[in-house]
């Protein structure tokens, strides 16, 4: 999910061409205090045009501990957008942001509940409660660290390495899988060293997450190379699904294959990977 400066036009209209996956659309720390207003109006009339493409398109909101998040809701929401609120440390803050996009959905003639939201955790605290933030709303879509926040508030600085990030990494992966919903790492500062951002994505793939955000357009593509099933993984998820089909069809429930036994959590992890590979089963 690529980060787009709420207040610069050309970006917002260009974001889509790098081909990321989603957009973040920021109204929050990208964007001066004073161009606030602004930038509001700016990303109301770029989410009217339509023009991203097939991204997902969400919009970081300004923090519920500010004055302009519920005019940035007022603005979103209306429009289709999904939310990804920040500084969440707490279940309440979820339920607060739930209670206004319900009352904008309702004024403007949405579907309840169709608004997602995305919490990004950014403290000590907000890690340790990433379970009942995940919980506090059938909107929460996924959680999300951040990383520079999160190293301010450990009273540590980003490393290249992560090491800082590790065990955050591993509760909030748990708390995720544990409330059902998505895991999305924090961005990757260091735009120029591709070696070391191919290190922490296939770490954070090895771990579970979901997929990553990203600052620079330079970063999509090794994040793409990185997470997409290779030729081999693809062609043995076939094999695994045909074989289970197959065995099912008889009554068979455990099988082996290539001297390995294949059962439930195999055979799911092998759909996984056909859907993270487009779908295509049986080309």
């Amino acid at each position: 999910m690529l980060y787009l400066p709420g207040n610069n036009p050309s970006m917002l209209l260009r974001g889509y061409l790098y081909k990321p996956d989603g957009l973040v659309i920021d109204l929050e720390d990208s964007v001066p205090m004073t161009e606030k207003d602004a930038a509001r109006i700016l990303v109301r009339e770029a989410l009217n045009s339509g023009s991203f493409g097939e991204c997902e398109v969400t919009v970081r909101i300004n923090g519920l501990d500010t004055e302009h998040w519920r005019k940035d809701v007022a603005e979103v929401v209306p429009r289709g957008a999904s939310v990804r609120v920040p500084k969440v440390d707490v279940p309440q803050t979820v339920r607060d942001l739930d209670e206004e996009i319900s009352r904008v959905e309702s004024e403007s003639g949405i579907l309840s509940g169709s608004t997602k939201i995305f919490c990004l955790l950014e403290t000590a605290l907000g890690i340790w409660n990433a379970y009942d933030i995940a919980k506090a709303s059938p909107r929460v879509t996924a959680i999300i660290p951040g990383g520079e926040d999160l190293a301010a508030d450990f009273r540590t600085s980003r490393s290249k390495d992560g090491t800082e990030l590790e065990w955050t990494r591993r509760m909030l992966i748990i708390a995720a899988r544990a409330a059902g919903v998505d895991a999305l790492d924090t961005v990757y500062p260091y735009v120029t060293d591709g070696d070391g951002l191919r290190r922490e994505v296939s770490f954070i793939k090895q771990l579970g997450f979901d997929g990553k955000s990203v600052i620079h357009p330079s970063q999509i593509e090794i994040i793409h190379e990185i997470y997409a099933p290779t030729e081999r993984e693809i062609e043995t998820a076939r094999r695994i699904v045909a074989a289970a089909s197959e065995a099912a069809s008889r009554g068979i429930v455990a099988i082996s294959m290539d001297g390995r036994m294949i059962d439930a959590p195999v055979i799911r992890r092998a759909e996984f990977t056909l859907m993270r590979a487009g779908g295509v089963w049986d080309s």
